[in-house]
C-alpha cells in the first residue's frame, strides 16, 4: 500500500504526515489492519527497539473533584461507586510506589483529583516525591495534579519531579462539549508552565468519547505542536454514574488504528497505552505493543487493570522486553535535546514553541478512569453499560488490600 510505505519513510525520517494521510490511517479496512500495524511497528522499532517502559499510578487523593469532566468517575456529581479519600501521607504513597517498582515499573505517576493544587498541596507532593526518591534510586516521578498556578511547576522540579502530565484529551473544537469548568486553553497553559520549568512534558488524549476522525487527528496534531516527550493514549472507560456511561464506541481494531496514527504523527515519542486497554483491546493487546512502547502496570486510578504478572507475561510472550532502569527511554536526539516530540525547526514530532502536558481527571498520568478487566463479552446491546468489562478498584492505594502490581 503506497500510503503505508510513505508513512514508514516519513516516520523513519521524523517527518510530519499530512492530515489526509493521518485520516487515511483511521479509515483503513480490517483487511488492511495487520499491514497498518506492521508499518507503524517499523517506525516504533526504529526509535525504541523492542523495549516496553512500565509506569505505575499512585492515586494520592481520590474523588470529590469540583470539575465536571464528563469522562471522569471523580467528577462533580458523579455517582460512580469509587474509592474516596483525601491526601495520602508521603510514607503511604512511597509504600504504594514500591509495589509498582518491584513489579518492574520505571516511572511512578503521582495523581490527585481536583482543579489544581494549592501551594500547600505542592508542599505535600514535594514531600512525597522526596520520600519516593530517597527510597528508590533512579526512579522517575511524574506529577499529575491538574491546572498549575505560576511558580508551582518550578517548585515540583526543585523537589525532584521529572515530568508533569496534563492531557489535552480531545480537540479544541469539541472540548467545551466534555467540560465546562475549565477550558482547552487552560490545559495548554499548564502544559507550557510545566515545560518552561524544565519538566518533561507528558500530554495525551482520550479516544472513544464520540469524537470524529477529524477530532482525533486535530488533537494529535496539537500534541505534536506542543512537543511532549510522552503521549498517553487513553481509551474511554464508560463508568456508570458518569455522563458518558453509554459511550461504547470502540473496537479493538479502531484502537489499533488510533495507536498507529499517533505513532506515525509522533514517531520518536514515548507513546503510552493508558486507561482502557484491557477493556477495549482485550485479546489484541499484544498487537498494540508493536505500536506503543509504554504501558501502565496493574491497576489505574479508580478502576482495575489486568494483573501485573499478566502484563509481564504478555510483554515476554509478544517478544518484547521490559525497559530497565539503566536504559534511556527516548532516542538520543530527543534525550540530549531535552525533549520535544521530534523536531523543532526541521523535523520530529513537531515544531514546538512551548511544550507541555494536558491534565488528568480521567487520564491520570497517562491513564485512568479506566482500567477494567478482561473477560468474554456478554451479549449486550450497543451503547449499553458493560458492567462485565469494568471493575471499580477496591485494592491498593487508599485501601488495606495489596495492589495488583
Amino acid at each position: 500500500m503506497d500510503l503505508l510505505n510513505t508513512l514508514v519513510d516519513k516516520g523513519l525520517r521524523r517527518e510530519l504526515p499530512t492530515r489526509e494521510e493521518a485520516l487515511a490511517v483511521l479509515a483503513t479496512s480490517d483487511d488492511d489492519l495487520l499491514d497498518v500495524v506492521a508499518a507503524a511497528g517499523k517506525v516504533r522499532r526504529q526509535w525504541f527497539g523492542r523495549r516496553v517502559k512500565l509506569n505505575y499510578l499512585v492515586n494520592l487523593k481520590s474523588g470529590l473533584c469540583p470539575e465536571d469532566c464528563s469522562y471522569c468517575s471523580q467528577r462533580l456529581g458523579s455517582t460512580a461507586g469509587i474509592l474516596k479519600y483525601t491526601w495520602l501521607k508521603p510514607d503511604e504513597a512511597s509504600q504504594a510506589a514500591a509495589a509498582g517498582l518491584a513489579g518492574g515499573a520505571k516511572r511512578v505517576c503521582l495523581v490527585a483529583s481536583g482543579r489544581g493544587p494549592t501551594d500547600r498541596d505542592v508542599d505535600r507532593v514535594s514531600d512525597t516525591i522526596k520520600a519516593i526518591k530517597d527510597q528508590n534510586e533512579g526512579v522517575e516521578v511524574c506529577a499529575c495534579l491538574g491546572l498549575l498556578s505560576d511558580g508551582q511547576a518550578e517548585r515540583l522540579r526543585e523537589a525532584g519531579a521529572d515530568a508533569y502530565n496534563h492531557n489535552l484529551n480531545t480537540s479544541e473544537a469539541t472540548y467545551g462539549e466534555i467540560t465546562s469548568t475549565h477550558t482547552y486553553a487552560d490545559r495548554v497553559d499548564t502544559v507550557n508552565k510545566a515545560h518552561a520549568a524544565g519538566l518533561s512534558a507528558c500530554s495525551g488524549l482520550i479516544a472513544g468519547m464520540g469524537e470524529s476522525d477529524e477530532d482525533l487527528v486535530d488533537v494529535v496534531y496539537s500534541l505534536r505542536e506542543l512537543d511532549p516527550d510522552s503521549v498517553p493514549v487513553n481509551f474511554l472507560i464508560p463508568v456508570e454514574g458518569t455522563p458518558l456511561a453509554k459511550e461504547w464506541n470502540l473496537t479493538p481494531q479502531r484502537c489499533l488504528r488510533i495507536l498507529a496514527m499517533v505513532r506515525f504523527v509522533c514517531p520518536d515519542v514515548e507513546v503510552r497505552i493508558a486507561g482502557g486497554r484491557e477493556v477495549h483491546l482485550r485479546t489484541m493487546q499484544p498487537l498494540a505493543l508493536h505500536l506503543a512502547n509504554s504501558i501502565f502496570l496493574g491497576d489505574y486510578l479508580t478502576t482495575e487493570g489486568q494483573a501485573g504478572k499478566a502484563d509481564l507475561e504478555m510483554i515476554a510472550d509478544a517478544g518484547f522486553e521490559v525497559e530497565g532502569a539503566d536504559q534511556v527511554t527516548l532516542p538520543e536526539h530527543r534525550a540530549t535535546a531535552g525533549g520535544g516530540c521530534g523536531a523543532h525547526a526541521d523535523a520530529g514530532c513537531g515544531a514546538h514553541g512551548d511544550a507541555g502536558c494536558g491534565s488528568h481527571e480521567s487520564a491520570g498520568c497517562g491513564s485512568h478512569d479506566g482500567g477494567g478487566v478482561c473477560g468474554t463479552p456478554a451479549a449486550v446491546p450497543a451503547n449499553e453499560p458493560r458492567t462485565d468489562l469494568v471493575a471499580v478498584r477496591r485494592r491498593g492505594t487508599g485501601t488495606d488490600l495489596a495492589p495488583n502490581a
